[in-house]
C-alpha cells in the first residue's frame, strides 16, 4: 500500500478492520517501548518513527532534509511490514531477534535486511516487538548508523 496519508491516523483509517487492529496494536507497542524522543510521522508512505533533527541535525544520508529513520510500519498488499533499522545496522541485535523469534514457535521468520513481514495477523509477536523496541537507544542507533550506513 502506497498511502498518500498525511498523518498516521489517516493511514490507519484506510485499512481493513483486521489490518487496522494489527497496525494499531503495533503502534501502541512501538509508542510505549521506543525511545520517547522519536517522532511518529508519515514517511515514504508508511508510519515512521524518526530521530528528530534536534537530536541528529544531519538527517538521513539519502535525503538530508528528512529526519533519520529508525522504525517504519506499513500495511502491504500481502502482509504487514515492520522495518527496524537497528536490525540492519547491528548483527548482534539481528541474531538476538532471530533466536527469540524461533523460540516462540509461531512459524518461519519472513524477513529481509531490516523488514519483518507478518502475513498472519494472529501470529504477530507483540511482546517480542516491544522487547526489540526497548533494546536500542537513540545514541546507540546513531553510532551504528554512522559506522555501518552513512558514508
Amino acid at each position: 500500500m502506497n498511502s498518500q496519508a498525511k498523518i498516521p491516523e489517516e493511514y490507519v483509517s484506510e485499512l481493513s478492520p483486521e489490518r487496522k487492529e494489527a497496525i494499531n496494536n503495533l503502534r501502541e507497542i512501538l509508542k510505549k517501548n521506543l525511545p520517547q524522543e522519536l517522532i511518529e510521522t508519515m514517511s515514504y508512505g508508511m508510519i515512521g518513527y524518526v530521530v528528530p533533527k534536534t537530536i541528529y541535525p544531519d538527517g538521513y544520508h539519502a535525503n538530508p532534509l528528512l529526519e533519520l529513520p529508525f522504525v517504519h510500519l506499513a500495511s502491504q498488499k500481502k502482509y504487514i511490514s515492520l522495518y527496524h533499522m537497528g536490525l540492519y545496522t547491528n548483527e548482534t541485535l539481528l541474531s538476538w531477534f532471530k533466536e527469540e523469534y524461533l523460540k516462540l514457535n509461531i512459524g518461519r521468520l519472513d524477513m529481509g535486511k531490516s523488514c519483518i513481514r507478518f502475513k498472519k495477523m494472529d501470529k504477530i509477536p507483540y511482546e517480542l516487538i516491544g522487547e526489540l523496541s526497548r533494546k536500542v537507544s537513540i545514541q546507540e542507533y546513531i553510532l551504528w548508523y554512522e559506522k555501518n550506513i552513512k558514508k
